[in-house]
């Protein structure tokens, strides 16, 4: 339908309005195919697909290294090598070498395809004696594709005359390695696979950076353009449905039929063998090389409209085709070859219009000023082409600045230069992330330190100088299921204080409970709400801050943390500030059993379900670990005989320099700054990650290089926000609202690398504490003298519970360590009725342990226990 309505015009002299009309009206279309093709409901049935090409920026001079670059797209093979400088002066050298595809290899097996390439590399590396180095590579590869990463492209369908067999929905990436691997003489590493269009956007962009649109014209055609990644969501007449069904991709790739070299030829032919039959050229008189199809080429075009008298050439074109024109049938074909480039280059500027039009709404500007990168020989060779496309884009767009830069140096030259900006940012990244990646080795020199700094605060000789403190606590075995009932807990070690009532009969147990955000007067007024006012209860207090207990029920205050400064209390026993406390308001009174932190609790409380639990372990806004130490190791106790659950406040692991090799420039100003500085834990792992992106955003490496106020903002990244960015649910636009919740303004491209820090932090902090897990369970095996050893391991804390991450790789660094330990996880779940916490039933196995009697009064308790059930 448009070359005919096109034709029509020019033979019918139709007014200007008619044709603005016609090529609105395909510019109308073509954006509503865009939008389809963006969207991800309507992408699968849209006709225009708009391929994600995971290129997230241009070139912009500053790039260099030396790279090797592949190119296929049409009758030539290309490889090439290209070494950029940045020395101010932004200068390439390139050699290449053009390789023929034989007819059979376009339409023979996918293997004889790629084996092909992998010849044809393998000569140009031997003739420029560089087969011996591993140089990256990029691919340009022009062929509609699907990507989800530059290094993955999966075909979608052949064009332009290729039918390589089982390469359709194959990974070419994959295709190319495994035929370098069946010759076994050189190797490379394969960067990225992009289009021609993209390379020849990447090309025009190292010399005009405001380049953001890509065409080629030329044996195909296509465009691609700089979309904004929000917007990414995941009509034809008798002559072109002629060309179409004579075709080997019948029903596809139409509208690059419609403007394309290679089938611009054809179009005439089909034009002119219709008008024969009509008895309008030639008397009516059909030539069997006018009646072939491909008889009449692209190039003959060229060379009618580009001589001076392209009458006289049109004569010697039609005698080839069998033909004995009259000077009427000769100025008709002079014509009519004109009207085919003028509709193709037509056709062309009605959809760049439309790309235009779109990059102008993306940002938002009242006047567009942009350069198109264009190659291809329809544009280079076509006399008129380039004057017509240009004048026609000016025409449709006005209110765009519209520069068009030829590419000279071919799209493989592009595809370098995403190598290079990808290297470049590729390399700036991993260097600041390197230093969180930690591998076997280093995993175990720290298991290795941190066993010496236990045993340093273990020694009666070396405890004092020790920054490991490994805090007896008085509690000498864990629960038998003999505990029964009622009893009362207190649990402070975070930003919420609770209070419980816990009942066990049985082996079963139950609890009510009230949470406060104000722990100093919380505990009377809950007395009579769960109607114990005036009762004596046995009291356990989950108190997870780092003590010095001398007995269960005594228990000096070393220092506060997670943030925590309340004066006139280190130093002091924290169970008889609670006593006094409570004497003071006379409405009740409570035996206090004793007093432990949040990690011995835990531990105590799934020792009610596995027998095995011999550790626990807090990974939530502060760390702590504890286990089941032989009393003969623990020099600050007296006794040889049994064992005893220590405290490890491994928070302060480093305190000593002895891991100043590991850490990183990120964590210790983070430390610097912090009221404790020292602790690894959930509650500063969103601090570290903030340091990193603003290193990044003042390189230029995010936020595209602005940072805002809010950005600024010490503690703005919560350590909350890196279980929901790594959510494997979340998609990227989902994070990228995650960032503009914060204030952050960025593209998705931003959002990408920020995932990549979350992700990178959250498994450098789950391998250093499954480092450390590692050492405990360890021990705990070797003071048994076992050559293997079963245990479990009890955990607790919002990082370990909410981040979708952090468990799973803690546990394969334990797993991976300890190969004689069979270590299972029970994960501490919180909550009163079904839910199992720290402070319900470990009350019960202290007052067993102090061989205090338990309420006997079971059938006059103040509450019916068969209502918790």
């Amino acid at each position: 339908m448009i070359a005919s309505h096109l034709l029509a015009y020019f033979f019918s002299e139709l007014i200007h309005d008619q044709v603005q009309k016609t090529l609105l009206e395909i510019s109308k279309q073509f954006r509503k195919e865009m939008e389809k093709g963006l969207g991800a409901t309507t992408h699968p049935t849209a006709a225009v697909k708009m391929l994600p090409t995971v290129v997230r920026s241009t070139a912009d001079g500053t790039e260099h290294g030396e790279f090797l670059a592949l190119d296929l797209g049409g009758t030539n093979f290309r490889v090439l090598w290209v070494k950029v400088t940045d020395n101010g002066l932004q200068k390439e050298e390139m050699e290449n070498q053009i390789c023929a595809i034989p007819e059979g290899v376009m339409r023979g097996r996918g293997t004889q395809l790629f084996d092909h390439i992998a010849e044809c590399l393998a000569d140009f590396m031997d003739k420029l004696q560089i087969k011996d180095r591993k140089l990256p590579l990029g691919f340009t590869f022009s062929f509609p594709c699907h990507q989800t990463k530059l290094d993955e492209s999966f075909l979608v369908s052949w064009t332009k005359g290729f039918k390589s067999s089982g390469v359709e929905g194959r990974d070419l990436v994959a295709l190319i390695r495994k035929a370098i691997q069946r010759r076994g003489d050189f190797d490379i590493d394969i960067v990225a696979v992009v289009n021609d269009t993209v390379g020849t956007m990447m090309t025009c962009g190292y010399d005009a950076h405001n380049c953001e649109i890509g065409l080629i014209v030329g044996t195909g055609s296509n465009t691609c353009y700089m979309e904004e990644m929000r917007r990414i969501d995941m009509v034809e007449g008798d002559f072109d449905q002629e060309i179409d069904m004579g075709s080997l991709n019948p029903g596809k790739q139409l509208f690059e039929k419609m403007i394309s070299g290679m089938y611009m030829g054809e179009l005439v032919r089909l034009i002119l063998e219709k008008m024969a039959k009509q008895k309008l050229l030639f008397v009516g008189k059909l030539s069997p090389e006018l009646l072939k199809m491909g008889g009449f080429e692209t190039k003959d075009i060229s060379d009618i409209e580009g001589e001076k008298d392209g009458v006289q050439k049109a004569r010697e074109v039609l005698r080839l085709l069998g033909l004995d024109p009259a000077q009427e049938d000769r100025v008709a074909t002079h014509q009519i070859c004109q009207i085919a480039s003028t509709c193709s280059a037509s056709t062309c500027a009605a959809t760049l219009a439309t790309v235009l039009q779109r990059i102008k709404e993306n940002k938002g500007e009242e006047r567009l000023c942009s350069t198109v990168g264009v190659d291809g020989f329809v544009y280079k060779k076509q006399p008129h082409f380039a004057k017509c496309l240009h004048k026609t884009v000016r025409w449709l767009v006005p209110y765009c600045d519209v520069g068009f830069l030829r590419s000279e140096d071919c799209s493989a030259k592009g595809v370098a230069m995403v190598t290079v900006v990808l290297a470049d940012q590729h390399r700036a990244h991993q260097k600041t992330l390197e230093p969180l990646k930690l591998s076997r080795e280093q995993l175990l020199e720290v298991k290795r330190r941190m066993k010496v700094e236990m045993e340093r605060d273990l020694s009666k000789e070396t405890h004092a100088i020790a920054p490991v403190k490994m805090l007896p606590t008085y509690v000498c075995a864990t629960p038998d299921s003999t505990e029964k009932g009622d009893f009362l807990a207190l649990d402070l070690g975070g930003t919420n204080f609770r209070v419980l009532l816990v009942c066990v009969r049985n082996g079963k147990w139950g609890g009510v409970e009230m949470s406060c955000m104000a722990p100093g007067r919380a505990l009377g007024p809950h007395c009579p709400y769960i109607g114990m006012k005036g009762l004596s209860l046995p009291l356990g207090f989950t108190f997870s801050f780092p003590c010095q207990q001398s007995s269960l029920d005594e228990s000096i205050l070393l220092k506060w943390t997670k943030g925590f400064k309340v004066s006139g209390c280190e130093g002091e026993d924290m169970v008889t500030l609670l006593k006094e406390e409570i004497h003071r308001r006379e409405e009740f009174d409570l035996d206090v059993v004793a007093m432990v932190n949040d990690t011995v609790g835990t531990m105590m409380t799934c020792g009610f379900e596995d027998p095995h639990c011999e550790a626990g372990l807090i990974v939530g806004i502060g760390s702590s670990a504890c286990y089941m130490e032989e009393i003969r190791n623990v020099e600050l106790v007296e006794g040889e005989e049994g064992r005893m659950c220590v405290s490890m406040e491994w928070g302060a692991f480093g305190d000593n320099g002895c891991l100043d090799d590991f850490r990183t420039e990120f964590d210790v100003a983070v430390d610097e700054l912090s009221l404790n500085p020292g602790k690894r834990s959930g509650m500063y792992l969103g601090e570290i990650v903030h340091n990193i992106l603003m290193d990044f955003t003042k390189r230029g490496l995010l936020f595209r290089g602005r940072i805002s106020e809010r950005l600024k903002t010490r503690g703005i990244f919560e350590t909350k926000f890196l279980s929901q960015i790594e959510s494997d649910c979340l998609a990227l636009l989902q994070v990228r609202a995650i960032l503009q919740h914060l204030g952050f303004e960025g593209t998705c491209d931003d959002s990408i690398i920020v995932k990549e820090v979350c992700t990178v932090v959250a498994r450098w902090a789950a391998q250093l504490c499954g480092s450390g897990m590692d050492t405990v369970v360890d021990k705990i095996r070797e003071n048994c003298g076992l050559d293997a050893l079963k245990v479990a391991v009890s955990v607790d804390g919002t990082l370990y519970k909410l981040h979708p991450h952090f468990a799973k790789v803690m546990h394969e660094t334990v797993k991976g360590l300890a190969p004689k330990c069979d270590v299972s996880f029970l994960q501490s779940e919180d909550g009163s009725g079904k839910g199992q916490h720290s402070s319900l039933l470990w009350p019960a196995a202290s007052v067993r342990l102090k061989i205090i009697e338990p309420l006997k009064s079971e059938g006059t308790s103040f509450f019916s226990p068969s209502s918790l059930f």
